[in-house]
């Protein structure tokens, strides 16, 4: 059961779907998930229904999969227009790639700077990936961690499509918002076209079970965003966990960060259907 009324058109805005039988990893993955953190698009409708969500954005995950995106495309066929997904690429890949998968149901790219550095903000190639998203009105999803939230702040100006930042940026809570890097991650709020992803409170936090040692970050970033640019996902199915993970453990985080039910309706339905383009691509 839920910790709190799922309300009626939620979005989960970040789930990861992992299907070895059906789709083989990529044999250069960092990480091959085990068996009990995978899960494929059958076990998401079930996890979607017993809490009462209605779709999904399906990120399609630097582990197993890399650019590989046939899983994810695969689901988003199948849910018959419930789900969106962000598609990994490379940097020089193709307008008309990028168009061929928007019609189907990608909504954006997601680049991993966690995985694979902020080297590459610097390289020109990324820059024209931006050009190519704004001129499609696609987003570009950051995967990015602690102090590189300030290269991530140096390169937004020059980066003229809409942004999504991943799990809050990952923010360290031992060093204080007062940080340098805490400050870049505000800072991106001053810029209309970011928005956050106020989830994976287990990617930054350090008190299992609870992760309360992330509540005053996330609680300053959802108040410098606002909920018109803050989303929520569970990060489901939670590879790569030391401790475990499950859905209510990251609702109940969501109720605690979130306390007022019509500020969480905000977060999981409407800035959710307005960023990502639901509602005009629904099929049923």
């Amino acid at each position: 059961m839920s910790p709190f009324a799922v309300p009626p058109g939620a979005i989960d805005a970040h789930v990861h779907l992992f299907d070895p039988a059906r789709f083989a990893f990529a044999l250069d993955t960092p990480y091959r998930p085990p068996p009990a953190e995978c899960g494929d698009a059958r076990d998401l409708d079930s996890v979607m229904a017993a809490h009462g969500f209605a779709g999904a954005l399906l990120v399609n995950p630097s582990s197993g999969y890399g650019d590989d995106n046939t899983c994810m495309l695969e689901a988003l066929a199948r849910g018959g227009g419930r789900h969106r997904g962000i598609a990994r690429v490379a940097l020089d890949v193709r307008p008309t790639r990028l168009r061929a998968l928007a019609r189907r149901g990608v909504v954006g790219i997601r680049r991993d700077l966690v995985g694979e550095g902020t080297g590459q903000l610097a390289d020109p190639a990324f820059t024209r990936l931006a050009r190519k998203l704004a001129d499609q009105d696609l987003v570009l999803e950051i995967h990015c961690e602690a102090g590189q939230a300030i290269a991530v702040a140096q390169a937004a100006d020059r980066l003229p499509c809409r942004l999504v930042i991943d799990h809050c940026g990952r923010p360290d809570p031992r060093a204080g918002v007062r940080a340098p890097a805490f400050r870049a991650l505000l800072g991106l709020a001053e810029l209309p076209r970011i928005a956050l992803k106020i989830s994976g409170a287990f990617r930054f936090g350090h008190r299992a079970p609870s992760y309360d040692d992330a509540d005053v970050a996330a609680r300053a970033l959802i108040a410098a965003f606002g909920t018109d640019r803050c989303v929520w996902g569970s990060d489901w199915p939670f590879v790569r966990m030391p401790h475990r993970i499950d859905y209510g453990t990251s609702l109940a985080i969501l109720a605690r960060w979130v306390p007022d039910a019509r500020t969480r309706r905000r977060i999981l339905v409407d800035t959710p259907r307005h960023w990502f383009g639901f509602d005009p691509w629904r099929k049923s």
